[in-house]
């Protein structure tokens, strides 16, 4: 496995001759892949023109956006909504308050409920994994508002922590009022809400989210296909959902991995069924060929130490809380430069996970990541000696400092 070094430019103010660290430092980063060749950059073109009303291309470990049109519009989500209701179903499975393996007992308003179905009937039992699996696959409006009876009480108390988890995510421009996406004027979402939400899905939900994958279930002897056609064109795309109603037409929740790198898009307001899919399937392709996500730090990697007064040490490392993705113009890596910049005099006590100081990373003057760096270790403070000749030696170092600039 080949090593990656990214020089890091530690700027650190305090006096030259207690210096812990050189003005440069080496700072390795982590085998995530092979360095790209800086030979093989190539100019990003305009990012494609897709029919669709809204729509938006995302990094899911970058979190950069790639490509977006009116991602803010307020637009209908449809069954797309149904990635909410699992959402909050998934929530409560992880919470421990129910079950794979419980039956559900299905009312006749979910059996009534219009639209797609997975074709279930007043009165039987069905356990919650098959319900799922009916709203994920089949897209079962029937399924999902049984799911939601059986999580919350009814549909409508349901809406409330779909609202809840709305918040939560920073899904600033969404408001759920059913558990389907069935049209309601109150109901309504954004291209961008969508990718946030898809994103968490995947994140917060590992071992559910492979049911988004599969390309067909069945249930009461009848077998339905999944209807993100996308999955039989492109072994790299393993989900997420999609949704259509005259008004909202035709919309498309997507996401693909390629080479350790994932994309997710947000197709909304498309004209039909094969666009939805082609247009997904454009932004997706432009986001892998002009584009690659390294990852530069890890979650926990000590970068720098740094100078401590008046502890029982005289250094801390200090580091990272989260790994440090980039998604940055294919061939461009060894244009990238990182500067740590740390607070020019800590004292004792701290604590672990005290915020010293950033770390920001630029290509050419595009700012690409920033972010916070904490200590990696608790300093206690030192005794009354070790604490009052470190006072001594800042004195003495403010009053040299006073005289020069005399």
């Amino acid at each position: 496995m080949i090593k990656i070094f990214l020089r890091i430019s530690l700027v650190l103010a305090v006096i030259a001759s207690l210096a812990v660290v050189p003005a440069w430092a080496q700072t390795p980063v982590p085998d995530a892949r092979p360095a790209p060749n800086a030979n093989t950059a190539r100019p990003v073109p305009a990012a494609p023109q897709i029919g669709a009303n809204s729509y938006l291309l995302i990094d899911f470990n970058s979190e950069r956006i790639l490509v977006e049109h009116n991602a803010d519009m307020p637009v209908e989500p449809a069954s797309i909504t149904k990635l909410m209701t699992a959402y909050v179903v998934f929530s409560e499975l992880d919470e421990g308050n129910i079950t794979l393996e419980e039956t559900v007992t299905i009312s006749e308003k979910a059996w009534r409920t219009g639209g797609s179905r997975m074709f279930i009937e007043p009165g039987m039992e069905v356990t919650v994994e098959d319900l799922i699996r009916g709203m994920v696959i089949q897209s079962g409006n029937d399924a999902s508002v049984a799911l939601a009876e059986h999580v919350a009480g009814s549909e409508e108390a349901f809406a409330s922590l779909m609202n809840h988890y709305v918040e939560s995510l920073g899904m600033g421009g969404t408001n759920f009022i059913n558990s389907t996406g069935l049209p309601d004027p109150d109901h309504y979402t954004t291209a961008r809400d969508i990718a946030i939400l898809s994103a968490a899905t995947i994140r917060d939900f590992p071992d559910y989210y492979p049911w988004y994958a599969e390309k067909e279930f069945t249930f009461n002897s009848i077998r339905q296909h999944n209807r993100n056609t996308l999955l039989w064109r492109d072994p790299a795309i393993d989900g997420l959902k999609t949704g259509h109603t005259e008004a909202a037409g035709y919309c498309l929740a997507a996401s693909a991995k390629r080479d350790g790198m994932r994309l997710v898009s947000s197709v909304m307001g498309s004209s039909s069924e094969s666009s939805r899919a082609s247009e997904s399937q454009t932004l997706l392709n432009y986001g892998f060929r002009f584009f690659e996500t390294v990852q530069l730090y890890e979650a926990g990697q000590e970068l720098a130490p740094a100078r401590v007064w008046k502890g029982l040490t005289e250094e801390v490392m200090v580091g990272l809380t989260e790994s440090v993705f980039v998604t940055i113009p294919r061939g461009r890596y060894d244009d990238l430069e990182a500067q740590v910049q740390i607070e020019p005099q800590l004292s004792a006590p701290l604590e672990a996970g005290t915020v010293v100081g950033t770390i920001t990373v630029q290509l050419g003057d595009e700012l690409v990541a920033s972010r916070q760096l904490v200590t990696m270790s608790t300093v206690e403070e030192a005794g009354f000696f070790g604490s009052t000749w470190d006072s001594l030696k800042l004195w003495m170092n403010g009053f040299f400092e006073d005289d020069n600039e005399e």
